[in-house]
């Protein structure tokens, strides 16, 4: 799941070489923090949340498959 939000990530911003994910496990989740350069947040969140609405439901989608529960949370 990490990589897998790398790879969306790097992919949006104009400085992936500052994108950075940490994980971690919290009660039955896994958490999935997401950090970028200051002047990509509006390229990683987009209008009214809509692109961080579909990385989280990219992310989700591959969770299920592997049966597991992930949350998708974005840092500045």
């Amino acid at each position: 799941m990490k990589e897998l939000l790398e790879v969306i990530a790097k992919n949006l911003v104009d400085h992936p070489e500052q994108v950075s994910v940490t994980e971690s496990q919290k009660e039955k989740s896994l958490v999935l923090e997401l950090k970028v350069a200051p002047e990509d947040m509006g390229k990683v969140i987009g209008k009214q949340g809509r692109i961080a609405k579909a990385i989280r439901n990219v992310v989700k989608a591959a969770a299920i498959h592997e049966d597991k529960h992930v949350v998708v949370e974005i840092l500045s």
